[in-house]
Formats: structure tokens, sequence, C-alpha cells
């Protein structure tokens, strides 16, 4: 049975943009394409979760890794890396998400000075990354000895049982950055001083954190990409009607900033 639409009718003619009468500052660098995630308070500011490109990826198997959600967050979109796994598997992807750039990054490439050269390349293919903290106990926190970087070392010309004490960059020649230091301002000293990392150490010499001359270049390179409160890339979890009690928590412990139910079993 067809149907009368009594409202006006409209053609696409009708928002045909008028050629001369487009304004100056109407320009495509000034287009905002942000727009809210999730529902919020009417009258509220503003959305808790904003997205800078309104596009999400599936929460799909085949679709959103860990690797999805670093490329679409780099362009301003969010992912929602699927639940289909186990919870420990989406937790590490989660995990390399939060992990790939930050503000001030919190070590996870530490050893101690007597460790060798093969520890050392044993730890940097464990974790992929080539600038390695020296401190008195090996852990994150300990009191910086050194630093440790491709350039501070041959292969070809160092036995693998040499200590890493014996190449690294020792304390006193480094370029460090003290507690309290603003993210802006410890940019300021990597470019000043013409390095690629800057230790950021407490005042009695232990280290708190690093900030590495990649993430400035990658967040100029793109500057919609979306990041939380600590400067790292934001991701979704999809999450099941099944294990959740177990699964929710340690996807937020990971830093998970948003969640969704798979449309199928939340419509269960």
């Amino acid at each position: 049975m067809a149907y009368y639409f009594s409202q006006e009718s409209r053609t696409f003619s009708e928002y045909l943009l008028v050629p001369n009468l487009t304004a100056k500052d109407c320009t495509p660098d000034r287009v905002n394409l942000a727009t809210s995630l999730v529902r919020y308070r009417k009258g509220e500011e503003e959305s808790p979760v904003c997205i800078n490109l309104p596009v999400t990826s599936a929460i799909m198997q085949s679709v959103s890794d860990d690797q999805m959600a670093i490329a679409l967050a780099r362009l301003g979109g969010l992912s929602f890396v699927y639940g289909s796994q186990s919870i420990d598997s989406q937790v590490a992807m989660i995990g390399r998400v939060k992990k790939y750039k930050a503000g001030i990054v919190t070590s996870d490439s530490n050893l101690k000075p007597d460790a060798t050269l093969a520890d050392l390349l044993e730890l940097k293919q464990k974790t992929g990354h080539s600038t390695v903290a020296v401190t008195d106990d090996g852990t994150a926190n300990g009191f910086l000895a050194g630093i440790v970087t491709s350039k501070d070392y041959r292969i070809s010309r160092t036995t693998p049982e040499t200590p890493v004490k014996e190449f690294m960059t020792p304390f006193d020649k480094l370029v460090i950055g003290r507690d309290g230091i603003s993210l802006s301002e410890a940019n300021d000293l990597i470019w000043d001083h013409k390095v690629n990392q800057l230790p950021i150490v407490s005042d009695d010499g232990r280290l708190i954190g690093m900030v590495f001359r990649k993430d400035y270049d990658e967040h100029k390179e793109n500057p919609s990409e979306l990041l939380d409160a600590h400067k790292r890339l934001m991701v979704g979890a999809g999450i099941n009607t099944r294990d959740y009690r177990d699964r929710v928590p340690s996807l937020v412990e990971a830093g998970a900033d948003v969640l969704c139910i798979d449309s199928s079993d939340g419509f269960s």
C-alpha cells in the first residue's frame, strides 16, 4: 500500500553549494569531525569519550587486533579489540596499543650493569625496543646507571659475554630530565641536545620514565591521533555476557578506554 508523505519534499539541488559564495575561512583544514562515542547526560558540557575521526572498527577477529587499533587511533578513530579470545591474549593486545607511545613511558627494557651483551640482545628480541635502561637492580624504577642504544655497541666487535656497563652511556654523560618536568619541557631538552630519548629521574637518581623523540615526531605527522590523558593511544575492547566478571576488570587494568558488548551477546 502506498504511503503519502505529507511534509515538504526535497531535491539534491537544494543542498548544492553556490559557486563563489563560500566564506574565505571555510577551508578543509578548519573542518572538525570530532564526535561523541558514548551517550552522555543532557546539559553536560562534553562527552566523556570523543573521537577525532568518526570511524570505529568492528569487534571481529579478522578486523580489530592491536595493529588495527594502533593504525586507527593514529588517524583519530577507535578500534574495539575482539573478545573472541582468551582474557590474557586480549589484555596483551590492549597493552601493546597503550605502550606503542606515551608522554612519559615507564621503561619495560631494563638490565643490571653486569648483564651481558647476550642478555641485551635477548631482551631486544623480546620487547622490540632498541633503548635499554641500565639500573642498579634491573628494574624500571631502580637507580639509573646508564642507557644502552644500538649506537653503543657493534656485534662484530663486542663479544656476547661483555657486560653492558663496559659499553653503555654512563649516567654522568646522559642528558636527563628531573621529576616534575612537563612533556613540553622534556621535548625541548631532546631537541636542544639532539638526543633521541630523555630519561626522567627523581632527585635521588631513580629512573621514573623515558620520553622519546619518535613520539613527538609521530604526533606532528598525525595531529588528529586519539590520545588519553597520558598521551597514549586510545583503544576499546569487546566483551561478552559470559565471562565479563573476569574479563572486564582485566581489560580496565590493562588500560582499555571504553568497552563494548558484542551485539549478538547484548541482544540476548
